[in-house]
């Protein structure tokens, strides 16, 4: 895939899963998110509730794999990209990178037993050391 159709594929926001590095023999800490994702630097942008008794609490500072797939009109697509996640927080308010996070469209999904406004969530960045995009091959008929 090229980055122009990886680009197109992820747009500026939509679901996906990641993936949270675990010791060795353990299985890795994969969920669900929503993602926003910022073209011009190749970024992504997570809001991820992390409440300090959770699993992922403990698994936030370890590298991830984030993947996003879908079937599109063209076929399947899906990107992989990996690194370790940054608190938006962390950065200085005029930054690119926290900039970038007003820039993106971060899907709401609603999963969690309570009002949305009253789960506490954290902004996190993902600038991948590796990014990777696949598409279905196209046959001939």
């Amino acid at each position: 895939m090229s980055e122009d159709e990886r680009d197109a594929f992820l747009g500026h926001g939509g679901a996906g899963v990641i993936s949270f590095s675990t010791p060795p023999g353990d299985p890795p800490f994969t969920l669900p998110v929503s993602y926003g994702y910022d073209e011009g630097l190749g970024n992504f942008y997570f809001k991820l509730a992390v409440p300090p008794d959770s699993p992922k609490a403990e698994a936030i500072d370890e590298p991830v794999s984030f993947t996003s797939y879908a079937r599109t009109d063209e076929g399947w697509r899906s990107v992989v990209a990996t690194g370790t996640l940054e608190a938006v927080a962390d950065m200085p308010e005029d930054s690119v990178a926290a900039q970038g996070m007003w820039a993106v469209d971060i899907p709401s999904v609603d999963i969690f037993e309570r009002p949305r406004e009253d789960v506490p969530f954290s902004d996190f960045r993902l600038a991948p050391t590796r990014i990777s995009g696949r598409k279905e091959a196209q046959t001939e008929p």
